[in-house]
């Protein structure tokens, strides 16, 4: 029997504007308790550079660099077994309350980090009205991924915010 990993809670404040999404932590996200701690994974040089920002190097600065620029950062898997960090092998998992959190905070748009957080929020998220897009994961592993297309996505997130 596989053992169940436990993601982290949502950062987001009241005026958190833009909800990112991903699908759950990796290994080295888990070991240092906060999202996107693989080195080699995009997401955190591609947000700061989109709001031409440094990325903060300790987990306390990330959390600030979010909530300044009006950013929530949630997986929409908050328990699962899994096998390393692979997506593919998600499975008897807990989805994240996103509707809770939509009221509490001003998200008017979510953005899905890849395509395992863009189906299973499909699959239990379809009728909330935010609009919502499905990105390139910026995991190492994608070889598609483009600075590009999530700096445009950002762009039009905020332009709707």
């Amino acid at each position: 029997m596989s053992e169940i990993k436990y993601g982290f809670p949502p950062v987001y404040d009241k005026n958190s504007k833009v909800l990112i999404l991903g699908s759950f932590p990796s290994v080295k996200s888990r070991k240092i308790e906060f999202y996107y701690g693989n080195p080699q994974n995009r997401f955190w040089r591609t947000l700061c550079s989109y709001f031409n920002e440094e990325v903060p190097t300790s987990t306390e600065g990330k959390r600030e660099f979010l909530l300044r620029n009006n950013v929530a950062l949630w997986d929409i898997v908050t328990e699962c077994e899994i096998v390393g960090s692979q997506d593919a092998t998600i499975k008897n998992f807990n989805v994240a309350d996103i509707k809770t959190l939509l009221q509490n905070s001003n998200i008017s748009y979510i953005i899905l980090n890849g395509s395992k957080a863009y189906e299973i929020f499909l699959k239990h998220y379809a009728d909330i009205k935010i609009p919502y897009i499905k990105l390139s994961s910026t995991s190492p592993a994608n070889t598609h991924f483009t600075t590009k297309e999530w700096h445009d996505a950002l762009s039009r997130a905020f332009d709707q915010a």
